[in-house]
This record gives C-alpha cells, sequence and structure tokens, in this order.
C-alpha cells in the first residue's frame, strides 16, 4: 500500500461515515497572526471549534499540509538526526463540530486501524489523560482493547493544545508496539518511553476548551473532535519500515538526492543524515515556494530562507558543489503532484527562485569564510585557544555558515571552537523567535461573541444596493451593548441588513450616513471582527441612536465607485502582469480604496518602463473595450477546477464569487467591482518598486484621481514651460539650458583655478619662518569649502614644507582648512593644530595629522584665532 493510496483510503473511509472532504488549506494561515504556519490540521477550524463560524457539515475529514519550523513548533534542528521528525508533513485527521464525541471517535480510529488498514489488535495500545476516567472505560469497552493496554500519562502527553490560548483539550493517542528490538533495552521500557518501540500513530483530541491568556479553561460551545495522524509515520509502518524517509513517500526525492551525489543511500550513518535533511527540506521548501512564500530576512521568509540554507549546506557536505536543490524540485513534484497538482504548475517559478537563493547562498558562504578567517587573526592576537560561541552563531545567524565548517577551519589553525556558547546564542535566538510571534492573539471580543449568539449574521446586499431601510439590531459603546448613542458619542452599530461593505480581502470599508427621524449618523468604516457580521464603526452627529430603530444606510456613492474602480483595476493589472512577465506572478497582497491602489506581486527583478507602459496599455485598452464583468457564486472546489485564479493564504468559504473579465481575468474575490470595464474610466501607474526581498508593488489610480494626476502633471509641464519661455517642446529647450549650464560651469570651473592659482601666490607671500619651519595662516574670504580645500591644496604644492592654515567667511559662516606636509606630521598635527585655533573662534574642528577642517559662526574672534598658529607652532621645539 503506497502513500497515495493510504491517503486516498483515509479520506473515503469518513465519507462513508458522513464527513466532508475539506481541502487542505495554506501553510501560511489565513487570518491568524499567533501562528507562523499551519502546523496541525485543526488549524483551518479554528474558528469553528470556538464557535465563531459555521460551517454546513458538522463533520469533516482532510490530508493538511503542515509545518514545523519555526515559532512553538520547531522541529527544524532534529530533521536528519530521528527516525520521525520533518519540518513538512501531511496531518490525516477527522473532525466533529458539536455532532460525535470520544466513543464514535475511538470507534472509527480503531475500525479503520485494525480493519482496513489491517494492523495487528494485539500490537495497539492506547493513552488517555490521567483524568479522562469516560477515556479509558471507552477503550475497553468499545474495542476490547486490555485494561492494561491502556495507559494513563499527565498533562505533558495527553493534554492537546494547539498554541499559548486556543482550542484545547484531554487527548487520548494511538500507540503500536514495534518490538523489543526497537526499543532502548532498559528494564522499564514502557509505553512512553522515547524509544522507538512504542510508536504514536494517531492522536484523538477531545476538544472541550478554549484557553484564554490567564490560562483559564471555558468550556467550548459543543464537544468536539480533532484528530490528527502523520500519513509519513503511518506509510512506515503500514510498508515494515522503521524510518520514515524509507516509506515509497520519500523514495523519488532520495533517489534524485544520490544521484546527484553520486552517494547510496544506507552505506554511510553521516551520509544518510544529510540525505534525509535534504529530502525533508525539498519538501518545505517546494512547498513554500508554491504557496508565494519568498526567502526574505524576517518571519515567514526568514524561516524559508534558513531551510534552504541548511538543506544547501548539507548539499555540499555531499561533495555537491554546485546548485542543485532547485534541480530536486522535480522530484518533489513527482512524489506529490497527484495530491497536489499546483506543484508542476508552479515548478518553472519555483525552480528560479530556488536558483538565485542558492546563488546567493554560495556567495555568503565566501563573505562568511572571510570573517571567520579575520575572527581567527583576532583570536590569535589575543592568544586565546577557541573562537568565542557569540562569533560563530554571528556567522551561523547573518550568513548560514555551518558549525561544523568553522569547526574544521579552526582546526587547521590550530584552535577549537566554543561550542557551548554557540548553542547558548541559538537557544536565546529560538526564545526570542517564539516570542515575536507570540503576537497578540486576534480572539474575538466578548461583546462580539454576544452578537453572535443573539443575532444572525448580517445580510449584506452591497452587491447590487448602495442604500436600503434597516434595522439597528444592537449598539456597542466602549466593547459594550447599550441601548442608545447620544449626539457627540462614538460606537459601533449592527444592522439587520446593510449596504455597507466592511474591510476584507484587500478593499476599505465603506463610509456613509444612517438616517432616523432627524438624526444624522456617520458612519466612518465598516469592519467585520467576525464572519458575516458587519460592525459599523459611527459618530452620532445629531440626534439620538437607539436599538430597534429603522434608519436609511446610505452608502458615500463617489467613494463606493472610486473604490469598485480600483478593485477591478488590480484584476487588469494582475491579467496583464502574468501576460507580459511571465505565469509565475502571483499576487502577494493588495490594497484598494476610494483614493489608490496597490498590488503587490512576486518578481525578482524591476520592472522597466517599457514594460510599465505596457501595462497600462493592457489595462487602458481593456477600459475602451468595455467588457463585461460578471460575478458568480460558486463552490469552492468547482471553482478552483474551472482555472479561475486563487490566493495562496487567503480563507475561502465552501462557496465563493467568481469576478470574471471575457478572455482577461478570472478571481476568487469578495470585493465591490464595476459592471463594466469602461466604468474604470481610466488607469495610471504612479509607481513601481520593491517592498520586501522577491516582492514588488505596484501603485495607481483610476477615474477621476487618474484625470487629476494627468492635470497636474499638464500644469506642472505648463510651468516649466513658461518659465523656459518655450510653447512646444520644453524638453527639447530644458535639454539646451542644462547643456549650456555646463559649459558655463566648465568654463567657470577654469576660472577658479586661475584665480585660485593667483591668490595662491599671493597667500604664499605671507609665509613665515618659525624655528626654520615656513607657517602661513591666512583669510581668503567668498570661497566655499571645496573652493578652499582647492587653494590649500595649491598653496601646500607652492610650500613644498610646512604648516599652513586658511579660512573663508561666506554667507556669515567661516570655513577653515589646515594643511601639514608629510615630512612635518611626526611634529605637527593638523588635526590637533585646528582643533584648539577652531575653539578659540568658538567653533569646532579637527582631522589627521596631515589634513584637518573645521568652521565656526562667531566671525568676531576668528582673525584673532588666526594668529594663535604663529603661537603654536613656536612652541614646538
Amino acid at each position: 500500500m503506497n502513500g497515495g493510496e493510504i491517503r486516498t483510503i483515509f479520506l473515503d473511509y469518513f465519507k462513508s461515515k458522513g464527513h466532508e472532504i475539506v481541502q487542505s488549506s495554506s501553510l501560511i494561515p489565513g487570518n491568524d497572526p499567533t501562528l507562523l504556519f499551519t502546523n496541525a490540521g485543526m488549524v483551518q477550524f479554528k474558528s469553528v471549534f470556538l464557535g465563531q463560524e459555521m460551517r454546513p457539515y458538522q463533520r469533516a475529514v482532510t490530508s493538511q499540509k503542515c509545518m514545523r519550523a519555526g515559532g512553538k513548533h520547531n522541529d527544524l534542528e532534529n530533521v536528519g538526526h530521528t527516525a520521525r521528525h520533518h519540518t513538512f508533513f501531511e496531518m490525516l485527521g477527522n473532525f466533529s463540530f458539536g455532532d460525535y464525541f470520544k466513543s464514535e471517535a475511538i470507534e472509527f480510529a480503531w475500525e479503520l486501524l485494525t480493519e482496513v488498514y489491517k494492523l495487528p489488535k494485539d500490537k495497539l495500545w492506547a493513552t488517555v489523560y490521567e483524568d479522562d476516567d469516560e477515556a479509558a472505560d471507552l477503550w475497553v469497552k468499545l474495542t476490547g482493547v486490555p485494561a492494561e493496554r491502556v495507559v494513563r500519562l499527565g498533562a505533558k502527553d495527553n493534554f492537546w493544545q494547539m498554541g499559548d490560548t486556543g482550542p484545547c483539550g484531554p487527548c487520548s493517542e494511538i500507540i503500536i508496539d514495534q518490538g523489543a528490538d526497537l526499543g532502548c533495552g532498559r528494564p522499564d521500557c514502557a509505553v512512553g518511553c522515547d524509544c522507538d518501540r512504542y510508536l504514536e500513530i494517531w492522536n484523538l483530541v477531545f476538544m472541550q476548551f478554549d484557553r484564554d491568556k490567564s490560562g483559564t479553561l471555558t468550556p467550548l460551545p459543543k464537544p468536539s473532535i480533532d484528530t490528527g495522524m502523520g500519513l509519513e509515520r503511518l506509510a512506515s509502518v503500514l510498508q515494515g519500515r522503521h524510518n520514515n524517509f524509507d516509506a515509497d513517500i520519500f523514495a523519488p526525492i532520495i533517489s534524485a538526492i544520490c544521484s546527484y551525489a553520486k552517494k547510496d543511500y544506507h552505506a554511510d550513518r553521516k551520509t544518510d543524515i544529510a540525505i534525509r535533511v535534504i529530502a525533508d527540506h525539498m519538501r518545505s521548501i517546494t512547498f513554500l515556494l508554491s504557496e508565494g512564500l519568498t526567502p526574505s530576512n524576517e518571519g515567514r521568509g526568514y524561516v524559508l530562507r534558513r531551510i534552504i540554507r541548511r538543506a544547501a549546506r548539507y548539499a555540499k557536505s555531499l561533495d555537491i558543489a554546485e546548485p542543485v536543490l532547485f534541480k530536486l524540485c522535480a522530484s518533489v513534484s513527482e512524489a506529490m503532484s497527484s495530491a497536489y497538482p499546483e506543484l508542476i504548475d508552479e515548478k518553472p517559478r519555483v525552480e528560479k527562485i530556488l536558483r538565485m537563493e542558492e546563488e546567493r547562498f554560495n556567495r555568503t558562504l565566501e563573505q562568511g569564510l572571510q570573517l571567520l578567517n579575520e575572527v581567527i587573526v583576532q583570536v590569535k592576537k589575543s592568544a586565546k585557544a577557541a573562537i568565542p560561541g557569540d562569533e560563530l552563531f554571528r556567522l551561523y545567524d547573518t550568513f548560514g555558515f555551518p558549525l561544523d565548517i568553522a569547526r574544521d577551519v579552526a582546526q587547521e589553525n590550530g584552535l577549537t571552537i566554543d561550542e557551548h556558547g554557540f548553542h547558548t546564542e541559538m537557544a536565546a535566538q529560538k526564545t526570542k523567535a517564539r516570542a515575536s510571534w507570540s503576537v497578540e492573539d486576534t480572539a474575538v471580543a466578548p461583546v462580539y461573541k454576544e452578537l453572535m449568539l443573539k443575532f444572525k449574521k448580517t445580510d449584506f446586499i452591497g452587491y447590487d444596493s448602495m442604500k436600503t431601510d434597516t434595522t439597528v439590531l444592537a449598539l456597542i459603546k466602549k466593547g459594550a451593548l447599550v441601548d442608545a448613542l447620544q449626539s457627540g458619542e462614538e460606537g459601533e452599530v449592527l444592522l439587520e441588513a446593510t449596504p455597507f461593505y466592511a474591510e476584507s480581502g484587500g478593499q476599505a470599508g465603506d463610509v456613509g450616513a444612517l438616517l432616523y427621524e432627524g438624526a444624522v449618523v456617520d458612519v466612518t468604516d465598516t469592519k467585520k471582527p467576525l464572519e458575516g457580521y458587519h460592525l459599523h464603526k459611527v459618530l452620532v452627529k445629531k440626534g439620538t441612536l437607539g436599538t430597534g430603530a429603522r434608519v436609511s444606510a446610505e452608502v458615500e456613492l463617489s467613494r463606493r465607485l472610486s473604490t469598485m474602480r480600483n478593485h477591478t483595476a488590480t484584476h487588469l493589472i494582475h491579467a496583464s502582469l502574468r501576460n507580459l512577465l511571465g505565469g509565475h506572478i502571483k499576487q502577494a497582497g493588495s490594497y484598494v480604496s476610494s483614493e489608490r491602489l496597490r498590488f503587490d506581486f512576486n518578481h525578482f527583478d524591476s520592472v522597466d518602463r517599457n514594460t510599465l507602459e505596457a501595462i497600462e496599455d493592457e489595462v487602458n485598452d481593456a477600459v475602451l473595450r468595455n467588457l463585461g464583468v460578471s460575478t458568480t457564486v460558486m463552490e469552492t472546489k468547482e471553482a478552483i477546477e474551472s482555472g479561475v485564479t486563487a490566493l495562496f493564504g487567503e480563507k475561502y468559504g465552501d462557496e465563493v464569487r467568481v469576478v470574471a473579465i471575457p478572455e482577461t481575468s478570472s478571481e476568487l474575490c469578495g470585493g465591490t467591482h464595476v459592471h463594466a470595464t469602461g466604468d474604470i474610466g481610466l488607469f495610471k501607474i504612479l509607481s513601481e518598486g520593491s517592498v520586501a526581498s522577491g516582492i514588488r508593488r505596484i501603485e495607481a489610480v483610476t477615474g477621476k484621481a487618474a484625470f487629476h494626476y494627468f492635470r497636474e502633471e499638464e500644469g506642472e509641464l505648463r510651468r516649466i514651460a513658461e518659465i523656459l519661455k518655450t510653447s512646444e517642446k520644453p524638453a527639447e529647450k530644458l535639454q539646451k539650458v542644462l547643456s549650456d549650464m555646463k559649459s558655463l560651469e566648465k568654463e567657470l570651473e577654469s576660472y577658479k583655478g586661475k584665480s585660485a592659482s593667483e591668490h595662491s601666490g599671493k597667500v604664499l607671500e605671507k609665509t613665515r619662518v618659525i624655528n626654520g619651519i615656513k607657517v602661513i595662516s591666512c583669510r581668503v574670504d567668498g570661497l566655499d569649502g571645496k573652493d578652499l580645500r582647492t587653494m590649500a591644496d595649491n598653496v601646500r604644492e607652492g610650500l613644498g614644507s610646512g604648516v599652513l592654515l586658511l579660512a573663508s567667511v561666506k554667507e556669515d559662516q567661516a570655513s577653515m582648512v589646515a594643511m601639514v606636509t608629510k615630512d612635518l606630521t611626526a611634529k605637527y598635527s593638523a588635526g590637533n593644530l585646528l582643533k584648539k585655533i577652531a575653539a578659540e573662534a568658538g567653533g569646532k574642528g579637527g582631522g589627521k595629522p596631515d589634513l584637518a577642517q573645521g568652521g565656526t559662526k562667531e566671525l568676531g574672534r576668528l582673525d584673532s584665532a588666526l594668529e594663535t598658529l604663529y603661537k603654536l607652532v613656536a612652541e614646538v621645539a
């Protein structure tokens, strides 16, 4: 039974038990900043478990892509060294949202494992939470497992939670005894031992509580079930393997690695570790890149970069000198594309990104080696025997410089390395990384939960109407429900129906007004703190607004229409970018408001002016063709299969809106759009630039804003023409003016040179000889700092040997330059001399022994200060 069959059997079994097969969500959690990556099957159902979202089904089954690298759940450093750890893995899971509970979950799991997958019943054990008597009794009663094979363990092993906060509950693990040969050999070896004999296969979580930041457990609205079983681990057990990497799932990837490395798998332990690390990391890399994530120096992108560099380091340990990771993408597609066909579509883009990142890493590795050699020189100078751990970690963290290479280089130089210090720094960084992702939980405020329990979701009619009569269901002031809002008060309003679009999907929330029996209420924003509930932020300008009131809700028409123009324009930009730059282009974010739009996309080079103009041409051509913009509500799966563009990381429901422009664009989008492209009126790109590594941003305007932009540009051009006193072709006239200026500047520099030479001669005439040293201290007004320096150079050249100080007053400020010829710097320092003289003049100065510069604004003290140079020179014998 291969991995693909195991996955299919799991999904089909639970489908036969009334479960909805739900597609794996993205590795990048949608709308959940508390998680670095999706690390469990239940992540996409978190809001369902919390009672914040309703689905049309109460039972679900998934095969979920998961990542555990960075943040709280981090298996990165263990990968390759153990039989079970992975950064990327698939979690098979079945879920109940208030439908069935412990007894059915146990029965389903037991039947699937023993009757379908045919695992031997006498090798299976169960663990339960130490206080969960119910689960312990159910295992014996429902499965016939002997009571002695039901083991009670503490919270560390049998109480599950996704993070510091959120859904949690007691759990029950199903364990298989793989035999004494895989055990540790200790007399007390038993279930719960860390050795490989007793292997956890499946974890059944009995989701009963929601843990808040204080640690308080609150019962969930309905007890639910969340289970998780690693596909890779199950495959290794069913295929009689004792290492996940030996299952068929990894075979194409490991075969490709061995081919490029010209080494055999299972021939050498150190080699095997490297091969496994690369095989694991290639799956993470390929999936993350396919989902649009790009390597960077922060957040998720930084974790991706670390994984890439770790894989590249291990490739070098296999004596693969040239970039190879990008070549291995094909093997990942071969192994995984039957379940994840997007890997094939994204392969060219993934290979390109990965090759560039590998080449960059090779360059930084060279930099790291150079810096390590500099550190070694300093260590030897200080007569230390070891390279400090903090220096090693700096090289590792900044350049990905491998510790083992640092160790080899140190040995070559007769040194050791401070590994303890290195690991201390590593631990500190992990703590910091975890803290950086302990961001504010997006927990819903209690008042919103109260709304959800009392009222149904808002009836949003804003796709078809900008105005409606509706009822005020609830009012919120300072986080609490109130009966009324008085004049001058701010708050939030929940309406029975609304035309106001709530901020989501990159589109700004609507503004407008609520009118009611003489009351005037400004709607300043519209948000959606709970899915389906539109909350209107308001300011009561006149009268009183109370619950139950019938109001006229009116969206500010001009702003909504402008927002619609901008939103549809982003779809046209996306289509044009893919057409002109290639299918690798992916949307990385967007924001549309009434004022302007921005569109972020994955690309590695700046977009040149010709291409930007071509984008403008394509978009404006679509505008002129006045293509109809249609919206269709479809099932998500049907929409994806039809080929529409979907955004990775975006959270989609079971039904989606497809916004289509004939022969141009078809995207999943819940925003508001124009009815035809001609409504956009005009499109103009304002700027294009980089916002992060591999992420570009286009900012643009449409409609009246574009017209105003052109009017301002035209006005600026007209003003330039008036200044140049020309009515046509001002660019040519300006070019001639600049050319003439350049010629005049050259002439001026020539005159300055002649003048400086003449002045230099006059300055040299003021030379005094003190103790056999030629000394000049002179004031030459009207020169700026650059010209004064030039004159000083000329004077020094004429002086041959000596000390000189020149000062020049211009625009109420004096500049000073001091110079000492090279033959006298052992006795006199220009920097020290000028420091003292500038201080005498009420200013500041300093510099090198042969050259120093300074200045002052206290011009009345300048002349006397200049005279002190002669005294300072005379004081040195």
